[in-house]
């Protein structure tokens, strides 16, 4: 019996290493679509005051305000993914970067830019 209880004792380890890798790729995917996302959103604010046409770059304050906002958002939580990707790449555990509450803007605390 010595001998099935080495062999279990294997199996487990070596499902446990295959789910850590699991959780590190899929963590990896994760803060990949975050940052695309932070990217796409920092995109679509810098292309809503080139199209804004006014010449000082004014944005209407809802516009900018709801741009800035969504950047904001995707960037923590780019950056939270990221940290806890750093985390498990040094051993920690792969939940030291709880989730944000859905619907919850991370907004940055300085806010939005102030209209010029």
């Amino acid at each position: 019996m010595a001998l099935w209880d080495k062999v279990r004792l294997e199996f487990d380890k070596a499902g446990s290493a295959a789910r850590e890798l699991l959780d590190e790729g899929r963590l990896r995917l994760d803060a990949y679509r975050a940052r695309e996302r932070a990217d796409e959103a920092a995109a679509a604010l810098g292309y809503a005051w080139f199209r804004s046409g006014a010449p000082d770059g004014v944005l209407a304050t809802d516009v900018r305000e709801r741009l800035w906002n969504a950047l904001a958002l995707h960037d923590a939580d780019a950056r939270r993914l990221e940290a806890a990707l750093e985390a498990v790449r040094q051993g920690g555990p792969a939940a030291s970067a709880p989730a944000p509450p859905p619907g919850t803007p991370a907004a940055d605390p300085s806010g939005p830019p102030p209209a010029p």
